[in-house]
């Protein structure tokens, strides 16, 4: 008779399915620590809001829906300091999403479509489902002044935002290696660099060039 501690520890391929849902207790990676874990969550978060956050910049035209819509009554403008202190300032977002994702982070990263399910977490609750009336939620659409495609302007961005920065934990926890740490760490003190120099720009502070 087959254990049944064994049978709880591995979830073996069934007929007409491609492969397990859940990695064996021999094949799925070890949960790193906090420490470790908050790292990664933190310099991804601010790694991939800054790169999707300058690309709808530039190509999403923010300025104008900022400056120029009914939004400009509910958002501070591109030229404000703590716009430009915004990629470095993730590090307290990246805290709390760390914080509140740890106690899951096993079951993300031990199951086939973990990172989809993560992803498909942020979108229930933190894109459409907020708890107030934020842009781009359900409720927002709902109970505010601003245009429906205005809402929708500004998805595309957090939407592969929070999809790139789910595959890439999943796959860091999944596969660590040197080089990410290396690659992190270089790329969270340019970000940090920049946003300063960004904010004291925009104090006036620092000459413009």
């Amino acid at each position: 008779m087959a254990n049944s501690q064994d049978t709880l520890s591995h979830l073996h391929d069934r007929p007409g399915t491609s492969g397990p849902a859940i990695l064996s207790a021999e094949g799925a990676p070890p949960l790193p620590s906090f420490a470790t874990f908050a790292w990664r969550v933190v310099s991804l978060q601010m790694l991939t809001y800054f790169v999707f956050g300058l690309a709808a910049f530039f190509f999403m035209d923010y300025r104008g829906l900022f400056e120029n819509t009914e939004l400009r009554h509910l958002m501070v403008p591109i030229s404000s300091p703590w716009v430009a202190a915004g990629p470095a300032l993730q590090v307290f977002r990246g805290l709390l999403f760390a914080l509140v994702l740890y106690p899951l982070a096993s079951e993300f990263i031990r199951r086939k479509n973990g990172a989809l399910i993560l992803w498909s977490l942020f979108v229930g609750l933190a894109i459409l489902g907020t708890a107030g009336p934020s842009p781009g939620s359900l409720e927002g659409m709902l109970y505010t002044k601003v245009e429906f495609l205005h809402h929708l302007r500004g998805l595309p961005e957090v939407l592969l935002q929070t999809l790139l920065f789910s595959f890439g934990l999943i796959a860091w926890c999944r596969k660590p290696a040197r080089w990410k740490n290396v690659v992190s760490v270089v790329a969270v003190a340019l970000i940090v660099l920049m946003s300063l120099l960004g904010a004291l720009a925009a104090t006036g502070l620092l000459p413009a060039a």
